[in-house]
């Protein structure tokens, strides 16, 4: 197994930060300054186009790290942040600027590009989790949950459905075609989100992946507005959603 090797730390506000590698994969990890010796994992993806220290993944994991106490890792997924980009990776994004460029949907290029992203990715949180699991602070019995929007949808699908590690999970704002199988094998509960008016994703596809989704206790979060407009306060309900089912105490938020 590889070892994590962090190369920078600072903290702040209560938010303990450390770059990492696992091999050739970037990563940080965000963790409480003080408190508990061990806390609960939240493994995050970053949505497409991209990367790890994106200023969504940095406010969710703040309030993942200060709402809950948590740990919070995310990797750059394949062709993504520091990652170099392979020929496949080229082909697909020029496929999807040349559909946006035309009007045509943007659906087929991002769910056949997606998949790919995630038969490589998988593997990868795999191994991440195995190694953030060697740290002292996580722990290898520690509770550990996925959240992911967008791509990372796509990436978390079949990972939670492969990992019997993660036990709760918050997904959302994807197409079902290729995930709805693998979804069909998640139980642990799944809060997701979706977007009413999302110019993308037709409603009735949001609701098709949501339903396939064979645990018993699932939430579905549908809000007025377009792709991108989810609103904020849903990161939110994310943290408490966590503390639920991986322990942890709710902080107000400011």
């Amino acid at each position: 197994m590889q070892a994590l090797q962090f190369t920078a730390e600072t903290s702040a506000a209560g938010v303990r930060e450390r770059d990492f590698t696992l091999g050739d994969i970037p990563g940080v990890l965000w963790s409480p300054v003080s408190g508990p010796e061990r806390a609960p994992l939240i493994l995050m993806g970053h949505g497409g186009g991209t990367h790890k220290r994106w200023l969504a993944m940095t406010g969710r994991a703040e309030r993942l790290v200060n709402g809950g106490g948590f740990h919070v890792a995310v990797i750059d997924a394949p062709g993504h942040g520091d990652r170099p980009r392979t020929a496949h990776d080229e082909q697909e994004i020029a496929a999807l600027l040349r559909a946006r460029e035309a009007g045509e949907p943007e659906g087929p290029v991002v769910v056949r590009y997606n998949a790919h992203l995630a038969e490589r990715a998988v593997p990868e949180w795999r191994a991440t989790l195995d190694a953030l699991q060697q740290l002292p602070e996580i722990g290898a019995d520690g509770p550990v949950g996925y959240y992911g929007l967008n791509m990372a949808t796509a990436i978390g699908v079949p990972l939670a459905a492969s990992d019997a590690r993660i036990t709760a999970a918050v997904f959302g704002l994807h197409w079902p075609d290729a995930l709805a199988e693998a979804a069909r094998r998640i139980t642990v509960p799944v809060e997701f989100d979706m977007q009413w008016d999302d110019e993308h994703i037709p409603r009735e596809a949001g609701l098709a992946l949501f339903d396939a989704f064979a645990s018993r206790e699932k939430s579905l979060h549908v809000n007025a507005g377009r792709h991108k407009e989810l609103p904020r306060f849903e990161a939110d309900s994310a943290v408490r959603f966590f503390a639920r089912h991986l322990g942890g105490t709710v902080a107000e938020q400011a």
